[in-house]
């Protein structure tokens, strides 16, 4: 696992800077350290040593060196592929997963993405055409994001490299801002930084002759089996699992789990174990909260015999915040919990596997819960009832919002969903807590004169999902919410938190619920093996039942997250009313001063989660404009390491 960074630009001998750029992502690739210069082009690469230690070192070339690789991330297939290649005349010089990409190049030019079993953000350059190829793995685990202005392209795994360029003028991006505060994610390509661009998961993009152009080199097509029975689901699924954990124990250092105790990461443990793997290390962190799951890790560590560690934290936000944001690059809540993690895990092991991706194959959430009991629903409400249902989640706004009730706002916002049954997009975005499609409440969030400055105009989160369900095919609700939040949630939210969280610390994180033969699977299946008698993953449940202790199978889900109502409780009261005065939101000019400070006046509640979280991310927005709007950033990436 790696870090990467890329420069194109004319007549300019961009050494310096390369290095200073990969200075800034060291994190991600402590082991070495490379630079490769073509005619305009200048390539960096930081090298997480995981596969062939002595020769894996990158760039890496073909045999007459005309074509070079920088690559970030695993190829888990590569051995299939390396054979392959080597029967049609191809020549290796390492043991590395590397290496294949430039014959799979030689061979079949941009045409072998899809083939690829692994995670990855790849950077093919031609030097025969001077051609640069970009590529990012089919669900987006790796990340690469781009900057093109005035003939100056830019590339790198993480956006602080790219920011160090003088050509670079950092601003913030408003229209991502409006859906950080809806969806507590950045949707799509955009990010933070204006301008600065995320490859999209299963694209490859061609910068040639001046002209940069994406492909999208594969897409997810379900084809529902309603013809599977029960059993032969089960036994499917476990021999899926069990070849997607094989292929990802491919190292040469040791191995990890980040073991819950819920039951993804069990299931894991269960096939590591299955496999025949000696010596299983798994990892648990809590908060000292009442939703820790020490004991049912414990449960699970005793019954494979692994060998367990444990890390009880009393969080205080502030502490660590601003070094967690600096690695996400967004004000996101929920960071600490990983970033802490990794740290602990560290010291052991430098892989862990993961189980980020079940609870969206297999309906593990408990906003499916609410979605799938109005299947039927959404398709038999006429569109004159759903006008009058409109209509009425507007008054019922508009009655909740004078009232003036914070503790009131999580009923109102169950009644808006319920009114807007027979519409699934917006049934789904209100469940997921975005706001702005109540007109009233912009004047809540944001200071008048930002609204009159016309920077929001036309911005709506709606807009960003509009064609996600558009493209989500057939099938209920249930079915149409899970593959929109395959392509958005799961990867601008949870995928990008566990990159950089773990990627903070030198540990590379695997995630074999997103091997794709396993995901092409789970697609497959029809949502009433998923979730049945409204029990969220029935199917799973099933299927891990003789092979998991009692207890984890019938265990509530709780998830990895602190409780924001505990954390305003510890501290972010204390730290949201040092941070956001009234002189410093007047000053940034974007948020109403009012409206927080009724927020942290009003007794604590646990019915207050979304404005906790929304005091959190204006703190770490606060946080992230300091480190890469106004600060110089490469004057203080030591700091970080001290």
């Amino acid at each position: 696992m790696c870090g990467i960074a890329g420069i194109f630009e004319r007549d300019t001998d961009n050494r310096e800077l390369m290095s200073r750029m990969l200075d800034a992502i060291r994190h991600r690739g402590p082991d070495d350290k490379s630079i490769h210069v073509h005619g305009d082009f200048t390539l960096g690469h930081r090298r997480l040593s995981i596969i062939d230690l002595d020769t894996g070192n990158q760039p890496i070339f073909n045999e007459d060196k005309s074509v070079a690789v920088i690559f970030n991330g695993e190829i888990y297939n590569f051995q299939e592929l390396r054979d392959e290649m080597e029967r049609a005349g191809h020549r290796f010089y390492t043991r590395s997963d590397t290496e294949v990409l430039v014959h799979l190049y030689e061979e079949h030019d941009t045409r072998f993405f899809h083939r690829l079993n692994g995670i990855f953000a790849i950077a093919i350059l031609d030097q025969r055409r001077d051609r640069l190829v970009l590529a990012r793995d089919h669900f987006g685990v790796k990340p690469l994001h781009y900057y093109l202005k005035e003939g100056v392209l830019l590339f790198g795994s993480e956006q602080k490299s790219i920011i160090l360029h003088p050509k670079y003028h950092r601003q913030l991006n408003y229209k991502a801002l409006h859906l950080h505060l809806n969806l507590r994610y950045t949707q799509g390509d955009e990010t933070l930084l204006e301008g600065i661009k995320r490859l999209p998961p299963a694209h490859y993009a061609v910068f040639e002759g001046g002209l940069f152009r994406v492909h999208r080199y594969w897409q997810l097509a379900p084809r529902v089996d309603r013809s599977i029975t029960e059993r032969e689901a089960i036994d499917r699924l476990n021999a899926l699992l069990r070849e997607a954990v094989r292929r990802q124990l491919v190292s040469d250092v040791p191995l990890g789990v980040y073991l819950s105790g819920g039951l993804d990461s069990s299931a894991i443990v269960q096939k590591m174990h299955e496999l025949g793997v000696e010596e299983i290390n798994t990892f648990t962190l809590g908060f000292n909260e009442p939703t820790d799951e020490f004991d049912d890790a414990r449960q699970v560590a005793e019954y494979f015999h692994t060998r367990h560690r444990t890390l009880a934290l009393s969080m205080n936000p502030l502490q660590q915040l601003p070094r967690a944001i600096w690695h996400a690059e967004e004000p996101k809540i929920n960071l600490l919990q990983g970033y802490n993690l990794s740290a602990f895990v560290r010291p052991v092991t430098k892989v862990v596997l993961g189980g980020l991706g079940g609870d969206e194959l297999f309906a593990g959430y408990d906003i499916h819960k609410f979605i799938y009991p109005f299947d039927r629903w959404h398709a038999r409400v006429p569109r004159g009832l759903q006008r009058l249902l409109r209509w009425k989640s507007d008054f019922i706004f508009r009655l909740q919002h004078r009232a003036g009730t914070l503790r009131h706002d999580e009923y109102r916002r169950g009644v808006q969903m319920l009114c807007a049954i027979g519409d699934v997009e917006r049934f789904y975005l209100i469940l997921r807590n975005a706001w702005d499609h109540d007109e009233p409440f912009y004047k809540e969030i944001y200071a008048k004169n930002f609204l009159e400055s016309a920077r929001l105009e036309g911005k709506r989160t709606r807009d960003e999902f509009d064609e996600l369900f558009r493209q989500s095919g057939g099938g209920g609700a249930l079915e149409r919410v899970s593959r929109v939040e395959f392509q958005s949630k799961m990867v601008n939210d949870y995928l990008l938190v566990e990159d950089r969280v773990s990627m903070a610390h030198s540990v590379e994180e695997r995630v074999p619920f997103l091997d794709r033969d396993l995901v092409e699977f789970a697609f497959n299946l029809p949502v009433e093996l998923k979730i049945k008698h409204n029990q969220t993953k029935y199917l799973f449940r099933r299927a891990m039942e003789p092979l998991l202790p009692p207890g984890i199978i019938a265990k509530k889900k709780r998830g990895f997250a602190a409780n924001p109502y505990l954390q305003f409780k510890k501290d972010l009261k204390e730290v949201a009313g040092r941070v956001l005065t009234r002189e410093r939101l007047e000053r940034q000019g974007i948020f109403n001063h009012d409206y927080v400070r009724r927020v942290l006046d009003y007794p604590p509640h646990p019915r207050l989660r979304w404005h906790y979280n929304y005091l959190w991310i204006l703190v770490g927005l606060a946080i992230w404009e300091e480190q890469f709007l106004h600060g110089r950033l490469e004057e203080n990436v030591e700091a970080y390491y001290q």
